[in-house]
C-alpha cells in the first residue's frame, strides 16, 4: 500500500527487455533507507518488486502485465521516474490510499499556470471514466491528486507548485503517458453495484439509494 505522496524523482539506468517480459535499473537513494530484497516500491505509480539493493539503486523484474499495462516499457537511460517506498505501520497516512495497480494509461491535454498553482487535465481511457468522483481521489504517475471537475473521458486536477518541483510532472508536455490508478473506495463502489445491476449504468440515484 502507498500514499500517492512522492519520495524522489529517480533515474533509469537500463531497461532490459526479454520478449515480453524485462528487468528495470534504477538509480536513487531516498527509497533505499530500510529497503530489503523483496519490498514494494512504486516507480510512477506501479507497484514493483526490489530484485537486487546496490548503495544506490535497485533493480525490480517487470512482468508482461505491467509492461502491458503501465508505461514503464517506454521508460528510457537518464529519464526520470516518481518513486515511493511502501507504507509502514507506524507511517502518517497523507495523500490517499494507492495500491499501485496501475488500471491504465491517460494522456496529458493540458497542464498550465493558474495563479501560483498549475492546472492538469488528463484523457482517460473510457473504461477508467466511470471511476472518477468530483473531489474524489485519483493518482497519476503515483502522484496523489484530488480531482477538481470531470467533463466526459477528461479529468482535471489542480497541482501545487511543490508537486511540480518534486515530481516528474514539472516536464510533462501535451501527449504526455501518464498511468492511472482511480480511488480504490470508489472501484469497490462501482464494481458492487454492477453486480447488483447487472447491464446498467450506474447513476448518483443508485449510489444514494444504496447508501452512498
Amino acid at each position: 500500500m502507498f500514499t500517492g505522496l512522492i519520495a524522489e524523482v529517480g533515474k533509469v539506468r537500463r531497461l532490459d527487455r526479454r520478449g515480453r517480459e524485462g528487468r528495470l535499473a534504477l538509480e536513487c537513494s531516498a527509497v533505499l533507507a530500510g529497503a530489503r530484497n523483496g519490498d514494494s516500491i512504486a516507480v510512477d505509480g506501479a507497484c514493483v518488486t526490489v530484485e537486487s539493493l546496490e548503495d544506490d539503486g535497485f533493480t525490480a523484474f517487470l512482468s508482461a502485465e505491467t509492461l502491458d499495462r503501465t508505461t514503464l516499457g517506454g521508460l528510457r537511460p537518464g529519464g526520470g521516474v516518481n518513486l515511493e517506498a511502501s507504507l509502514r505501520p507506524d507511517d502518517r497516512m497523507g495523500g490517499h490510499m494507492v495500491q499501485g495497480h496501475v488500471e491504465g494509461v491517460g494522456t496529458v491535454a493540458v497542464l498550465g499556470p493558474v495563479g501560483e498553482g498549475w492546472t492538469l487535465a488528463v484523457d482517460l481511457p473510457p473504461e477508467l471514466a466511470q471511476f472518477v468522483v468530483p473531489k474524489g481521489s485519483i493518482a497519476l504517475a503515483g502522484v496523489s491528486l484530488t480531482v477538481a471537475a470531470q467533463a466526459g473521458d477528461r479529468v482535471e486536477v489542480a497541482v501545487i507548485p511543490s508537486t511540480l518541483e518534486k515530481t516528474t510532472m514539472g516536464s510533462w508536455k501535451p501527449g504526455a503517458r501518464v498511468n492511472v490508478e482511480t480511488d480504490l473506495v470508489g472501484r469497490y463502489i462501482v464494481a458492487y453495484l454492477k453486480r447488483l445491476r447487472p447491464g446498467r449504468g450506474i447513476s448518483i440515484g443508485d449510489l444514494v439509494d444504496k447508501g452512498f
